[in-house]
């Protein structure tokens, strides 16, 4: 049984799609229980995409994103994520670590983020009319380092999502979760967060 899926059944999906990684670490997994209908788009060693039905009227696409970390092979997984893009037809939510930040304020330590590639992340954002979920919890996702003078911090981790997703969950929430064997926090998206009442912008945030 390959390592992804026995890390998907010890957090209890019991269905689920899984892409090796290339090399012996790594890979994608996406793990789901309940009744509600999956089905499987595309996928490749960056990405998982699929449409989801929930109930009979109910149809919205889910992917799961990882960004390239070497900024040679960026490009390449950007112009995936502009490719995804292009079909609108669906309420859209991407999650993912991107390995890259939209602000200089998401990095905390170690050498300034260059504003040109800062500016090309924006506009792939932009080119795909997706929006950040913003968040509660921690501000950074990431972490390296254990002493002050080689600590880094940077938000990589995130869920941006369409309009039509936007409308069809505005009671969702998106918080960063504490975390503890990985350099990586978990992020929990609930599409109905009982607590949040009607107050749909608590999540979101402009710098």
């Amino acid at each position: 049984m390959e390592v992804c899926e026995i890390v998907r059944k010890r957090c209890g999906f019991f269905n689920g799609v899984n892409v090796l990684a290339d090399g012996s670490r790594g890979g994608l997994s996406l793990g789901w229980n309940g009744n509600g209908l999956v089905n499987l788009q595309s996928f490749s060693k960056n990405h998982i995409d699929v449409e989801i039905q929930e109930e009979e009227n109910s149809r919205w696409r889910f992917t799961g994103f990882y960004g390239a970390p070497e900024v040679r092979n960026k490009s390449v997984t950007w112009e995936l994520l502009r490719r995804l893009g292009r079909d609108n037809s669906l309420s859209w939510l991407v999650r993912g670590d991107f390995n890259d930040i939209l602000f200089a304020h998401e990095k905390q330590g170690g050498l300034l983020r260059e504003e040109a590639r800062m500016e090309v992340f924006h506009k792939i954002f932009k080119a795909c009319r997706l929006e950040d979920l913003g968040f509660s919890g921690a501000w950074f996702t990431w972490e390296r380092g254990r002493t002050i003078e080689r600590n880094i911090r940077e938000r990589l981790d995130r869920g941006v999502a369409n309009d039509g997703w936007l409308h069809q969950f505005p009671r969702y929430s998106l918080r960063h979760l504490p975390h503890s064997f990985s350099n990586h926090c978990p992020l929990l998206i609930e599409t109905e967060d009982v607590g949040m009442g009607r107050q749909t912008d608590r999540f979101r945030f402009k710098a």
